[in-house]
C-alpha cells in the first residue's frame, strides 16, 4: 500500500515533533495543524525554523531554500529529514551551526 506524499509529510512533522518532545523540548508540536500556522511544519522550537523531509530521496539545498523564504529572516532556518529505517539527521547552513556550537561551548564554560 503506498501512502501519498502529502499524508507522509503529516506524519514526518508528527515524527519530528515528537523526536523533539522525547528530547525535553516539550511545546514541540506540528505547525500546520495549529491555527493555520503557514509555513513552518513544526513549532515549539524558540529561534528555529523548521522545514520537514520525509522522503528516501530529498533535495537538501532545495528544502533549506525553501525554509530560508519561508522564514523571512527571523529563525534560524533547518532543514529535519530522514529516509525509512534511519534516524532523524538535521541540515542547516554552517554560520548557524558555528553560532550555536559557540553558544553552547560558552555556556560549558561557564560552569
Amino acid at each position: 500500500m503506498t501512502i501519498n506524499s502529502k499524508e507522509k509529510g503529516k506524519r514526518g512533522e508528527r515524527e519530528f515533533a515528537l523526536l523533539c518532545r522525547d528530547n525535553g523540548i516539550k511545546k514541540a508540536r506540528r505547525g500546520q495543524q495549529y491555527s493555520g500556522i503557514e509555513g513552518r511544519d513544526v513549532v515549539g522550537l524558540q529561534g528555529i525554523h523548521v522545514e520537514v523531509k520525509r522522503a528516501e530521496r530529498i533535495n537538501v539545498e532545495k528544502a533549506l531554500k525553501q525554509a530560508e523564504k519561508d522564514n523571512q529572516g527571523e529563525d534560524m532556518p533547518i532543514v529535519a529529514h530522514r529516509r525509512n529505517r534511519e534516524e532523524w539527521k538535521v541540515t542547516m547552513r554552517a554560520t548557524d551551526w558555528l553560532k550555536l556550537y559557540k553558544h553552547w561551548i560558552e555556556g560549558r564554560d561557564a560552569q
